[in-house]
């Protein structure tokens, strides 16, 4: 099987397309400069194309880094929020822990000092029974 490169099946094309003939717009200009001029300009516009192509890559490629690095950004920026909405919580549940527990031992202080209070009035009214028992 034989092997048919690129340039060859360009330059049957082209030689196709121009004809046997000498150019009418270029009489000086044969069949084969004709080709070769052929396949200088699809090479060209092939280069031009791929040229392209790596630009719309590169401006793309810059892009989504740019994208990336500011969505890196806002999260981080998200994060340092919500750690200090975080911090401030807990310092409002500790201030609260705190001032439950001043109300709670408050509430202890009194509670003891009313089961004091009824204790001795209750040991008086004993001993006065006893006393008036005792006349």
């Amino acid at each position: 099987m034989k092997k048919i490169t690129i340039p060859a099946l360009m330059l049957a094309v082209a030689m196709v397309a121009t004809g046997c003939k000498k150019a009418d717009d270029n009489p000086n200009m044969g069949p084969a400069q004709e080709a070769g001029a052929a396949i200088d300009n699809a090479g060209a516009n092939t280069a031009a194309a791929a040229r392209e192509g790596a630009e719309r890559v590169d401006a793309a490629t810059d892009r989504a880094a740019a994208n990336v690095e500011n969505a890196a950004e806002r999260a981080g920026q998200n994060i340092d929020q919500a750690t200090d909405r975080a911090g401030e919580k807990m310092r409002e549940a500790g201030a609260e822990v705190r001032q439950e527990s001043r109300e709670a031992g408050q509430n202890i202080k009194e509670g003891a000092s009313d089961a004091t209070a009824a204790t001795g009035r209750a040991v008086e009214r004993a001993g006065e029974k006893i006393q008036d028992a005792s006349k």
